[in-house]
């Protein structure tokens, strides 16, 4: 009976460990200045499977699957969640993953998975280290108010237009006075030829002949 048993377990195929394993690398960590990360990650399969599928978790218990892709030996096709902008890749011996319009909330560990869908057995790699992506606050730029931005111009204006005011101001008043003088002038050089007094006009004397002084051809009395 032992004899039997023996004979049985020496046509059971023995397992290749090494077979149907994958096995993920990535970066320890990212920094992302403009918002826009690329995590790649890096895998070793050794095994016969065709259709595969690839997904970036967040946090540390993965809880948050951002997006995945997945592929045969003819198509892919990518899906993201709706709170990240993410879009994956795949290329011989990695998948990439490019996100976008990054938010410091959304700093955290970063894992990648890939599975072997078909054919079976189900294989998926073992956790990875995971990749911190770091993404930084982008500065608020304040923006100074219009009325306060051009101090230099507004002092500039506003001493053009003041010149520019009291040079009118003094051309009104040398005006004003040069148009005094000539009244003056006219009124200096007003005809002064005398006028005959209202009981000479019936003496046939021209209206336009002065009053004629008879005294002055007088002869001189002692």
């Amino acid at each position: 009976m032992l004899l039997g048993i023996l004979v049985v377990l020496c046509f059971i195929p023995t397992a290749d460990v090494t077979e149907n394993k994958i096995l993920v690398a990535q970066s320890p960590l990212l920094k992302v200045d403009n918002k826009t990360a690329t995590l790649i990650c890096n895998y070793t399969y050794n095994g016969t499977g065709k259709e595969f599928r690839a997904s970036l978790h967040k946090g540390t218990d993965s809880a948050i699957e951002v997006c995945f892709i997945s592929w045969n030996t003819s198509k892919s096709s990518s899906t993201s969640n709706k709170q990240f902008n993410c879009q994956g890749a795949h290329d011989k011996d990695k998948v990439i993953f490019n996100l976008w319009n990054m938010s410091a909330s959304q700093t955290d560990i970063y894992f990648c998975k890939i599975e072997v869908m078909y054919p079976p057995p189900y294989v998926y790699n073992e956790k990875s280290n995971g990749t911190v992506i770091h993404v930084q606050e982008t500065p608020i730029r304040t923006q100074e108010p219009l009325s306060a931005i051009p101090l230099w111009i507004m002092a500039t204006v506003t001493g053009v237009l003041a010149f520019y005011s009291m040079l009118i101001t003094a051309v009104f008043i040398n005006y004003w006075q040069k148009s005094r003088r000539n009244m003056y002038h006219q009124s200096d050089y007003m005809n002064m030829t005398p006028r005959h007094p209202p009981y000479q006009k019936n003496k046939g004397y021209p209206s336009y002949a002065p009053t004629r002084d008879y005294t002055a051809y007088r002869s001189w009395q002692p």
